[in-house]
């Protein structure tokens, strides 16, 4: 745990040279001189009682003291990002920020039009938005908004259903030109397939919905969801895409009958945030916006 004679500076500095490995580099990120680094460091250790950081050719490497204090660094870096957003405005005014988190798909693919549309109307407004597949906790004020495939149960959270994306397989025409489309499951593992590397988060919702899905059936992998959909788009092979983001690349379904499955959406809030106007705000239009972009995916063919 952290030890209460170290202020939080030091904890802050701590941070930057786990992330950095480096004196110079945590310094600069911060403003500060890096022998004023390396005495945070320092001061940091003598509270602690243990040696943080050792040197390597790679740089500072932290020590299993300092690996352990890390999560509860972090704890304390999301208490203070999310107590200078509340300072930023008051929680009966329409100005300040928002922290929002999405998955890279919902951030990219989705939410830039829709947060376009949320910005014009509300100027005083400003948006953070963290991008990551990985569960932020809303408890600990990581961000102030999530969406989020599953839904998320602690109490203290309000929850809105989205509503359900359709994911299916598609590939461009200019692939399907050069090999025609499979018309049975047996043909579909004769093409090239696009899919994970070493991370299957994407495609858990399929293993409970459809047949099982492992690496091996892919001879195009890796574990950027972005990245997937962009080898899609350039005709490298067949992948699984939201079925109206496909609609929209005027891609070509493949074996819709077979191989398609629905994801669940849900808007996250901590409910002590109900009464923080620009939150509430932002909820309750991505809440409408969100809500109707998954509601009829067929309208965007």
């Amino acid at each position: 745990m952290p030890h209460s004679s170290a202020s939080w500076d030091l904890y802050r500095t701590f941070l930057e040279v786990v992330r950095d490995g480096s004196l110079t580099a945590a310094a600069r990120r911060l403003g500060l001189t890096q022998p004023t680094a390396g005495r945070h460091v320092a001061a940091l250790e003598a509270a602690v009682g243990a040696a943080l950081f050792t040197r390597s050719p790679r740089g500072l490497l932290p020590t299993q003291t300092a690996l352990e204090l890390v999560p509860h660094a972090e704890a304390m870096a999301a208490a203070e990002a999310a107590f200078r957003r509340s300072m930023t405005g008051a929680a009966a005014v329409e100005r300040g920020v928002v922290r929002l988190t999405a998955s890279e798909i919902v951030a990219c693919e989705v939410l830039p039009p829709i947060l376009a549309r949320f910005c014009d109307a509300h100027r005083a407004i400003d948006i953070e938005l963290s991008v990551s597949n990985s569960v932020q906790d809303l408890l600990r004020r990581d961000a102030d908004i999530a969406v989020r495939t599953g839904r998320q149960t602690q109490k203290a959270l309000i929850a809105q259903k989205l509503g359900g994306a359709m994911i299916g397989l598609f590939a461009h025409p200019r692939y399907l030109a050069k090999r025609p489309a499979p018309s049975s499951m047996q043909e579909l593992f004769g093409h090239r397939l696009i899919g994970f590397d070493r991370d299957d988060t994407s495609f858990r919702a399929a293993k409970s919905s459809g047949p099982s899905i492992t690496r091996d059936i892919f001879s195009f992998r890796t574990d950027n969801d972005l990245a997937q959909i962009a080898a899609i788009r350039a005709g490298l092979g067949i992948g699984g895409m939201q079925v109206r983001l496909a609609a929209r690349d005027k891609l070509v379904p493949i074996l819709p009958d077979q191989m398609q499955f629905k994801v669940e959406y849900w808007l996250t809030m901590h409910e002590d945030q109900r009464s923080t106007k620009r939150v509430r705000l932002l909820f309750e239009f991505l809440a409408g916006a969100l809500g109707d972009f998954w509601a009829n995916p067929a309208e965007a063919r």
